[in-house]
């Protein structure tokens, strides 16, 4: 009877302890991403197909994004759990119209915003750009472009609209066309028959973050832990999927965005390593999603005197480190 009871209380003890993670049921996490299924997704996919996100204790839906979606909206309304930015901008008009989001990590170091311009024309240099027509899409008009203008002389005369039609610049030798560095100059060479040059606009100092991870407040003060989880296994998936076996995470990609060809994604990743658009600068030290407050100061300082932005905007509000820096999947980077 003993023997009994004591294996009754060491039962009835151990079935008061919380379980292990292992046992514990996933959380279920929707992340909305902000266009179709594509490379610059590849991160967020790798963990879902690789297993990651389920060894941190997660279940995760990528929502995709598109022209008929607005998954920005449903992050505001709670509707899903985490939604991927494009850039710092939308954070801070989230803090400017009182939206409860904010940013916790920067899965792209450098925004993949670009100018193309013909080679041997005299647009051989990022200098010589402010001299060509410019065709230029309405959110750029207003954000990068505003910028341009104070940085380096642009001109709003030289702008025609750029419909996300390449036909015009190619046709144009004396024009330029902004674009996506994974997107726009594929389609021109796959067009054109010739290789444009590329100019990265956070190499000329536009340093805003892009590709972010956003959450609400709430989230974060509700559920801090599976916030960080959320964050690691994505940093993770981006190193596996730069770096190690990304088929299944492009399976998946052509998956949700049947138009999305092999061709496409090969070109995206090759151009995203090439540029160091997701590892390059802090992430080298800190971390895929590395995010700095010097960072942001630096990008809201120059859209605040471009006007994009109200000088007395508080900044900080748009952001939170407290899950990024950590140099988590440091060693899962190739020594060479």
């Amino acid at each position: 009877m003993k023997h009994f009871l004591a294996i009754l209380g060491t039962t009835l003890a151990l079935l008061g302890q919380p379980l292990s993670g292992a046992a514990q049921a996933a959380d279920k996490v929707t992340f909305g991403t902000n266009w179709l299924a594509e490379a610059e997704h590849g991160g967020y996919y790798q963990a879902v197909v690789d297993g990651t996100y389920a060894k941190y204790g997660l279940e995760v839906k990528i929502l995709p994004g598109g022209p008929q979606a607005n998954n920005r909206l449903l992050l505001a309304a709670g509707r899903i759990d985490f939604f991927m930015g494009a850039n710092m901008l939308q954070a801070f008009t989230a803090v400017e119209q009182n939206v409860p989001t904010l940013a916790i990590s920067a899965s792209f170091q450098k925004d993949p915003t670009i100018f193309l311009s013909h080679p041997g024309v005299g647009f051989d240099r990022f200098e010589d750009l402010p001299k060509a027509t410019a065709f230029i899409g309405k959110d750029m008009l207003v954000s990068a472009y505003q910028w341009l203008k104070l940085a380096y002389g642009f001109k709003d005369e030289k702008v025609k609209p750029y419909t996300f039609n390449s036909a015009p610049f190619i046709a144009d030798k004396n024009s330029i066309q902004q674009g996506f560095l994974t997107s726009e100059p594929f389609e021109v060479e796959r067009q054109g028959k010739f290789k444009p040059n590329v100019f990265l606009l956070a190499d000329h100092g536009y340093d805003t973050y892009s590709t972010t991870i956003e959450t609400r407040r709430e989230t974060i003060d509700k559920n801090p832990d599976m916030v960080q989880r959320f964050v690691d296994a994505s940093t993770i998936g981006w190193y596996n999927y730069l770096y190690g076996d990304n088929a299944a995470a492009n399976a998946a990609i052509k998956k949700d965005n049947p138009d999305i060809s092999d061709e496409q994604i090969a070109y995206s990743i090759a151009k995203m390593k090439e540029y160091g658009v997701v590892d390059s600068g802090d992430s080298l030290k800190l971390g895929i999603g590395a995010m700095t407050d010097e960072r942001v100061k630096s990008f809201f300082d120059k859209m605040a005197k471009a006007g994009v932005v109200k000088a007395d905007l508080d900044y900080r509000k748009s952001f939170d480190l407290r899950f990024v820096n950590k140099g988590v999947g440091l060693s899962l980077r190739p020594k060479n």
